[in-house]
């Protein structure tokens, strides 16, 4: 049965348009908040978020993941379908984004990091954006071994960072060019994490902290849910809650046993703290293989989003990120992305 669905999506080419014409998207949203550092432009104001919620109402159809699936499925998608999803679990999706979510009326998907659930630390790149880039002393070097190599940074007139130095640069992004050295030392350190394993990477961050003279903290801007907070989540059907991985791994670059563990362990966790099964999963990076994908459809999951620009099949459906826009702004790249026009992005 689910093979011929996917055989059935195969047939659908073009991104957001189906063979009877009808466009749809998927937007990924990571955080509703207001952030000073915000590298990898994962926040969208609350204000910002209300406005584009206001504007799918009047433009758009919103509906949710489970039921583009069916219409998928059954050939019968109405025109100017959009889903939003948000990836990662942080805990402004319920303070924030939930109620917002409700005044509009816009059901939603959240893809949950299972591994930081009711955990008192931040995600692993935000614990590199507290001990680098927030205003404070740090040590003029650093050397580091990792992996058999010795790497070694010098911060200069950097390792003395003040509130004003830090506002100037807080409009920085982690794929621009760096002003100083401490953001080409955060640009070399997240290079270097990114691809260890979760108890590797937590090492170095350890070690990090102790050259950096700092604690195990979290900031309450950067809270993961808690398990509480995941149950308040789903509470009242309007938001759906999928599966991330336990530990956000790129998948694709994991041994199989590795996949099937962060795949399987995760909907596990989820369906134990809310007591019904899971449907939906996300690819954390958009990382995926054929592999992969066959995991995510053996562990009982309906659909995964990714980070494709087409659609080719039920566990890879393409999703277009969304950024701090205001309403005009995200007003035109929603008309570009339904009628088919070029996009910004």
């Amino acid at each position: 049965m689910i093979r011929g669905g996917i055989d059935r999506l195969q047939r659908f080419a073009p991104l957001s348009r189906l063979r009877g014409g009808q466009r749809f998207l998927i937007l990924l949203y990571h955080r509703v908040i207001e952030l000073h550092s915000d590298p990898w432009l994962l926040a969208v104001t609350p204000g910002h978020f209300a406005e584009h919620l206001e504007i799918l109402r009047e433009n758009a159809r919103p509906i949710g993941l489970q039921q583009l699936l069916q219409g998928l499925l059954d050939g019968n998608l109405p025109d100017r379908s959009v889903v939003v999803t948000f990836d990662d679990g942080y805990a402004d999706n319920l303070h924030k984004a939930k109620p917002l979510l409700e005044r509009h009326d816009v059901p939603a998907t959240a893809f949950l990091t299972t591994g930081y659930i009711g955990r008192q630390r931040e995600f692993w790149w935000d614990e590199l954006d507290r001990l680098l880039l927030q205003p404070d002393a740090l040590p003029e070097t650093l050397r580091l071994s990792l992996n058999g190599n010795t790497y070694r940074w010098r911060l200069g007139k950097a390792a003395r960072y003040s509130d004003g130095t830090s506002r100037r640069y807080s409009r920085w992004r982690a794929w621009t060019k760096s002003p100083d050295s401490r953001y080409s030392l955060y640009r070399s350190l997240w290079k270097l994490l990114h691809p260890l394993l979760d108890g590797e990477r937590h090492k170095v961050l350890e070690e990090l902290r102790v050259w950096a003279g700092a604690e195990l903290a979290v900031r309450p801007t950067h809270l993961p849910l808690s398990v509480e907070e995941v149950v308040a989540l789903k509470e009242g059907g309007l938001v759906e809650v999928g599966a991330h991985t336990v530990t956000h791994p790129a998948l694709a670059t994991l041994p199989a046993a590795a996949q099937r563990e962060e795949i399987w362990q995760s909907k596990a966790r989820l369906e134990e703290i809310l007591g019904s099964p899971l449907n939906s999963f996300s690819y954390p990076h958009g990382s995926l293989s054929s592999e992969t994908m066959a995991m995510v459809q053996e562990a009982g999951f309906s659909c995964a989003c990714s980070g494709s620009t087409r659609l080719t099949n039920r566990f890879e459906l393409p999703r277009v990120s969304i950024q701090d826009w205001d309403g005009d702004e995200f007003a035109g790249r929603l008309s570009g992305w339904l009628t088919g026009r070029r996009s910004r992005l």
